[in-house]
């Protein structure tokens, strides 16, 4: 993603999150940490005849080079036009985030799900995130809890791309 993309993207933020779409400012913000050698951000889109699609957004913090701690990575958004759902998109865009956490070396990756959102739920589950708690109320104006889900990418767990891995290694970027 880059800003050119922004007024593309916010047309479908809005329609799919009318109640709590992010701003401009808030795209502008997150694209400003996620290109030069500091970068910690990855944001994607998906394009058909040059209308947005989907687009999905990770952060990376705690770089494990920079530190020597281990670095975590959090799924900021996943969206995916209506007329997309079902087509497998939303695993491509989650995809290209897990192979982004594998780039930023992050050992775990987080992310707030609605807990209304079963589609999103289940395609977490497929790729190997587990509930862990709940944030109540997190979803404002409309108070919905979120379900906060968690993929352990260390080298002795599933891998981030869903897959057991033998060496530690994971695909996606």
């Amino acid at each position: 993603m880059r800003w050119w993309d922004i007024d593309r993207v916010l047309e479908l933020e809005k329609d799919l999150f009318p109640e709590d779409a992010w701003s401009r400012g808030m795209f502008w913000s997150e694209l400003a940490h996620a290109r030069g050698p500091g970068a910690s951000r990855r944001y994607v889109v998906a394009l058909e005849d040059d209308q947005v699609v989907g687009y999905a957004g990770l952060a990376a913090q705690g770089a494990a080079s920079d530190s020597g701690s281990e670095a975590v990575g959090d799924i900021q958004t996943i969206a995916v036009r209506r007329d997309q759902w079902g087509t497998g998109l939303g695993g491509e865009l989650l995809t290209e985030l897990l192979r982004a956490a594998t780039a930023f070396e992050c050992t775990e990756v987080m992310l707030e799900c609605r807990v209304d959102n079963i589609r999103a739920q289940k395609l977490y589950e497929r790729y190997g995130f587990e509930p862990i708690g709940f944030r109540r109320g997190y979803y404002q104006p409309g108070n919905v809890d979120a379900l906060v889900m968690r993929l352990t990418t260390k080298p002795d767990s599933d891998s981030a791309d869903g897959s057991t891995s033998e060496q530690g290694t994971e695909t996606n970027g």
